[in-house]
């Protein structure tokens, strides 16, 4: 990538700004066909099948709020920027690229739950699929913000700069513990998230930006 003293060619941001919204919405709205409708002839009452899609209702919520809360930190971050470059554009396609596989790693995740055989690796890969994308968000945000300020509207304040980077910091090393703490019990996995997820509905507050 080119430092930011350098100059490349530069494009408006509003293609940029739909194409992810697009691929994002799918995204989150790939999550919900896990939902299945629990059919008549499948054995039990309507209220027993429903009981015992717990798992996929509540890795559907922890998802849906995990990327809800990316599409919103996104957002803010392209919000920054008067133009983006090739690299911006590269970084935030594998951004990309890592949220389209969260679907399916928590549908993995929501079926093996359970599982005493396969619930530890679904749960290793359900946070390694979050603690991949959180590093690939640091990475453009620490693009934008750093390498490439050249590009914003204006400047952001040094202080203000530490504070998003150390809030998308934060994120890479709670997933890896998940991640490992799915090796004991997949349930530490989701507590973990769960916490995880609430830190970051907390609102931003920061100066200068």
């Amino acid at each position: 990538m080119r430092g930011s003293g350098e100059r490349s060619a530069t494009y408006g941001t509003g293609r940029l700004e739909a194409f992810s919204d697009g691929v994002i919405a799918v995204a989150i709205t790939l999550l919900v066909l896990d939902l299945k409708v629990p059919q008549p002839d499948d054995g039990g009452s309507l209220a027993g099948q429903l009981a015992r899609m717990w798992p996929n209702i509540l890795a559907y919520i922890i998802s849906f709020l995990a990327i809800g809360i990316m599409w919103l930190n996104h957002h803010a971050a392209l919000r920054r920027l008067r133009a983006v470059d090739h690299a911006v554009l590269v970084v935030n396609l594998l951004l990309l690229l890592c949220i389209v596989t969260l679907p399916f790693s928590t549908s993995l995740f929501s079926t093996y739950l359970t599982d005493p055989d396969g619930g530890h690796l679904a749960a290793v890969v359900y946070a390694g699929s979050f603690l991949v994308t959180s590093l690939m968000f640091l990475a453009l945000q620490w693009l934008i913000i750093v390498r490439r300020r050249h590009l914003l509207h204006e400047p952001l304040a040094a202080a203000s700069q530490r504070t998003v980077l150390l809030r998308g910091v934060i994120a890479a090393p709670v997933y890896l513990l998940a991640a490992l703490l799915g090796l004991v019990t997949p349930y530490l996995t989701l507590a973990v998230c769960i916490l995880l997820g609430l830190f970051y509905l907390l609102p931003l507050r920061r100066r200068g930006s």
